[in-house]
């Protein structure tokens, strides 16, 4: 049973809108003025909002804008109630966050609607689609079906490359962002010497490619696949109108941005004052937590030492070297063009 907290100071509109809650099956808890549903709503961790905007001691947008600071409570779907129907008193509280806006007096008809289009829409939004494409097929469809984004395009691209293939190179225009479905993929920067430095790896599940496209310019690094995979392409115009339309994909892309971009500051900073041993140590342990699978006893993967490389930031002769010395002290095993790592946790915690 889902529960909505009411917050109405009027007495008789609230037990009126709490009956017409409780006969449609959901579970009501009411406060009085803003104060009290602000706690209630900390306490209760409530499905829905519904709240009053004219109220003593704390009005409607005193509420929401508490509420919306809250981890805890910022992505609860909030419906403002209010008999002044004014364009200014709507605006305002459209853009503080609110998800929708009801004038009293309304019927019960109005007001289920609204919550069960509220209720449906925050499912979808925070429902954990597969990691594959049909998951993601099935997010894009049906956040379109309610937020009535437009049709998205049918022939959404499936693309397969082969080992060392080019997803996109430096410079080019991007056309849209990239799915990983299966396999492995590098981004990574060429300097003026044609030197790489490997600056992301991506596997099934990962989006890559999305930061030049917000940017709305070329492409300032390139992908390649690291061995054979399936990659999903979203046409950018998919891609925009879940962005612009739809708040709730807007924070996640924000949340993997600065997720990103912390990772990017701590390379740079590894890179300056971590000596070569250690830099190749944690690059091993950053495969092993990128690609291990669940399960799995010993991670291995056949990697290049050119990649391998790239990812440190050394010329490959010195990360072979390094290599051999790990293998001679029973850190890993080196079988051909296979890496298996023997003692994670040595090679996490060497000291610098």
């Amino acid at each position: 049973m889902k529960k909505v907290l009411l917050i109405e100071d009027n007495k008789d509109v609230r037990e009126n809108t709490a009956e017409i809650l409780t006969l449609a099956q959901y579970k009501v808890v009411t406060a009085k003025n803003g104060k009290e549903g602000v706690e209630l709503a900390l306490k209760e961790k409530p499905d829905l909002i519904i709240c009053d905007i004219m109220m003593p001691v704390l009005d409607g947008h005193g509420v929401l804008h508490m509420l919306s600071k809250n981890e805890e409570t910022s992505s609860i779907p909030f419906i403002f109630l209010t008999a002044k129907a004014e364009r200014s008193d709507f605006r305002k509280g459209m853009e503080m966050g609110a998800d929708d806006y009801l004038t009293k007096p309304f019927d019960d008809v109005e007001l289920l609607n609204a919550i069960e289009s509220r209720l449906k829409k925050n499912e979808i939004l925070k429902k954990d689609f597969a990691k594959n494409i049909e998951g993601i097929n099935d997010f894009i469809n049906q956040a379109n079906g309610i937020d009535s984004l437009k049709k998205l395009s049918e022939d959404r691209e499936i693309r397969i490359y082969k080992k060392k293939d080019d997803i996109y190179k430096e410079g080019a225009y991007p056309k849209g962002i990239y799915f990983v479905s299966k396999g492995k993929v590098k981004t990574y920067q060429t300097n003026q010497l044609g030197k790489e430095l490997i600056t992301e790896l991506h596997k099934e599940g990962d989006f890559f490619g999305y930061l030049s496209l917000l940017q709305e310019e070329k492409y300032s690094g390139s992908a390649t696949a690291l061995e054979d995979s399936e990659i999903y392409m979203i046409p950018k115009e998919d891609f925009f109108s879940l962005i612009y339309k739809n708040a709730e994909v807007s924070r996640k892309f924000i949340e993997i941005l600065s997720n990103n971009l912390l990772e990017n500051e701590k390379q740079l900073v590894k890179l300056a004052y971590n000596s070569v041993r250690k830099r190749v140590a944690e690059a091993l342990v950053k495969l092993s937590d990128k690609y291990k699978k669940e399960g799995e006893q010993k991670f291995s993967m056949n990697v290049s030492r050119e990649d391998l490389s790239n990812i440190v930031g050394t010329a490959t002769e010195t990360v072979i070297r390094t290599l051999s010395d790990f293998k001679e002290e029973k850190f890993i095993e080196v079988s051909g063009g296979t890496i298996t790592i023997l003692e994670y946790d040595k090679l996490a915690k060497m000291k610098n």
